[in-house]
């Protein structure tokens, strides 16, 4: 991966098309996130050096009174605050102080088999899911509210009908003014699916100011590239945010797809008969892959084999 593109993806200055590109390498292989987690670290240090020195000339100014001293240090501390962002963190928490002269683009990465929660400057609440991206400011314009998500999240988002909240995808914009939503946007994955439990919803093409309505109990999803409007079927699958998976009469293909995308393994089913088979049931995420494919073959007859070197689970 080229150098410079990383730089861009961490200062928040790529575009979207770039952005996607980092996104899908950083999939590829755990190698890839070593090497961007470390290329990151440098670039914190570089930024908190550089704040450092600007304290130093600041103070060494005439005159300065206590009251400029203490807010050149909340600006120190509110770089070390960007300095927490955790790719492997459970829980996280941004700040809502504001910072009037920057805007920060700040990035957490959620790997697998792992969740997220924060709270952004405006006060709306995030919970994302396992292989999620999640790109935000640390301060919003007067304008909109402009966030970017590539993977699963959950949002309650904070009432403002002056100012839109929009959730950037791979090929659709959400615009909320102030609601409750689920959203899967997995551009590897071809998936794209808004569920909402409160409020309102529009969801627009990139680039398109027209788009399409759903109201609170429907979901809209993309499938053979058409959005679509239905029902919301499964309201345990918002159980993910309390870290457990459920399946409701799902086949075992959609199970593996599921496991799949979760816990960043790939499952070849050589079973045909094992296809047919249905299963409803909760699981905890932390226990693990295995431990669900262990209690599924408590009721269903299939063996199974992992091969932890290629990260490949085969079934028959």
């Amino acid at each position: 991966m080229d150098r410079e593109l990383l730089v861009k993806y961490i200062d928040g200055i790529a575009s979207n098309e770039e952005t996607e590109i980092v996104i899908c390498w950083l999939d590829e292989n755990v190698d890839h996130m070593k090497e961007y987690a470390t290329l990151r670290k440098l670039q914190d240090i570089i930024i908190w050096n550089e704040e450092i020195l600007k304290v130093k000339k600041l103070s060494a100014n005439k005159n300065n009174n206590f009251q400029k001293n203490k807010r050149i240090w909340l600006e120190v501390f509110k770089v070390a605050s960007i300095l927490l962002v955790a790719f492997f963190a459970s829980r996280f928490f941004v700040p809502q102080t504001e910072t009037k002269d920057l805007v920060v683009l700040q990035t957490l990465f959620v790997p697998a088999g792992q969740r997220a929660e924060l709270s952004l400057a405006d006060g709306t609440k995030v919970y994302l899911n396992a292989k999620t991206t999640f790109i935000f400011p640390n301060q919003f314009s007067n304008n909109e509210r402009k966030v970017q998500l590539y993977g699963e999240a959950y949002f309650k988002v904070t009432t403002n009908k002056s100012r839109p909240f929009i959730v950037q995808t791979h090929n659709y914009d959400v615009k909320v003014w102030g609601t409750e939503f689920n959203l899967m946007a997995y551009a590897d994955k071809g998936i794209f699916d808004v569920e909402l439990l409160e409020g309102s919803v529009e969801v627009l093409h990139k680039n398109q100011s027209d788009g399409l309505f759903i109201k609170p109990n429907e979901r809209i999803f993309e499938e053979y590239n058409q959005l679509k409007i239905d029902t919301i079927k499964h309201y345990n699958h918002f159980l993910w945010r309390e870290g457990i998976i459920s399946f409701e009469n799902d086949t075992f293909l959609e199970i593996a797809n599921m496991l799949q995308l979760y816990f960043d393994v790939s499952i070849d089913i050589k079973s045909k008969n094992t296809l047919n088979y249905h299963c409803t049931g909760k699981f905890r995420m932390k226990d693990g892959v295995e431990h669900i494919l262990k209690v599924l073959q408590l009721k269903y007859f299939f063996k199974y084999d992992y091969n932890d070197t290629k990260n490949v689970i085969t079934i028959e």
